[in-house]
């Protein structure tokens, strides 16, 4: 929830007296930008309604300092600080980036030289050529992970309220949910090229329909509908929810379970694809 106003029980009989009532707007402030543009409009939007439903004798209250008090709440980061709520999104932005390519490179690559041939050939089977190809990723992810972590505390001290344990347990759904793609791209591409090509077709959606450069519930409604589909969005509000709100298990179900949907449906498709190759 975002935003959420209290309006007092005795606020039309307060308003009536001319002794200027309290309204008490809440927001969650994870997102600066977000946040301020709405809480501005708010403020301008309560002044100008007031000002058109106050007639006759109460015109009198139009009068600075205004009818009514607008008291504002900005939980999580109420300085409105930008790297609170950019940094933890570069975590899933970089990842997302590397994790699909070195995978989608990694397979294409042992096409073209052939050596993929000279893999199939030994005892290995393709499901343990598949492991052995991405447990490497993940690593180079969790090193990552753990580099943007401790940039964000030292560098930017940026606050980690929750846990991260937890944050780096539900790493791996999101770290798995990108190299499935990247497989699924290993599959469909003939060379490196398109593989790179197909890499960034769903890296810039991510990017820009995922509330990291511009706020989610400003876009229009077809994009959040293409946006609730990217593991970026869901991963930007877990990551977000877990350092800045401490928010545990329960309060990140909601988003982690699109994530682990999206890895189950995009690997069985990789991997069917990946057999259809290799026949």
């Amino acid at each position: 929830m975002q935003f959420v106003l209290h309006i007092p029980e005795d606020f039309s009989r307060k308003l009536l007296r001319g002794e200027r009532p309290s309204l008490l707007l809440e927001a969650d402030a994870t997102d600066p930008a977000a946040t301020g543009y709405a809480m501005s409009a708010l403020d301008t939007l309560a002044t100008r309604a007031f000002d058109r439903a106050l007639k006759g004798p109460l015109r009198m209250l139009r009068a600075t300092p205004g009818p009514v008090e607008l008291r504002t709440h900005r939980h999580f980061n109420p300085e409105n600080i930008t790297q609170y709520n950019i940094v933890p999104g570069l975590l899933g932005v970089v990842l997302t980036m590397t994790m699909i390519i070195i995978t989608a490179l990694a397979i294409t690559r042992e096409r073209e030289r052939g050596t993929m041939e000279n893999l199939l050939s030994t005892p290995a089977r393709p499901g343990e050529v598949m492991i052995g190809k991405i447990i490497p990723c993940i690593v180079v992810g969790y090193v990552q992970v753990l580099l943007i972590l401790l940039a964000a505390k030292f560098l930017f001290d940026v606050p980690m309220v929750g846990s991260v344990s937890l944050l780096l347990v539900v790493m791996l759904a999101f770290i798995g949910a990108n190299l499935a793609m990247g497989i699924t791209f290993s599959t469909l591409a003939s060379n490196q090229l398109q593989a790179v090509q197909m890499a960034f077709f769903f890296f810039l959606p991510n990017i820009l329909l995922s509330g990291f450069m511009f706020p989610f519930r400003g876009m229009p409604v077809w994009a959040q509908w293409i946006g609730n589909i990217l593991p970026l969005t869901h991963f930007l509000r877990i990551v977000r929810g877990i350092l800045l709100k401490g928010n545990g298990l329960a309060q990140i179900w909601p988003e982690l379970w699109p994530i682990v949907l999206f890895l189950v449906v995009m690997l069985s498709f990789g991997i069917r694809r990946y057999r259809q190759t290799l026949d």
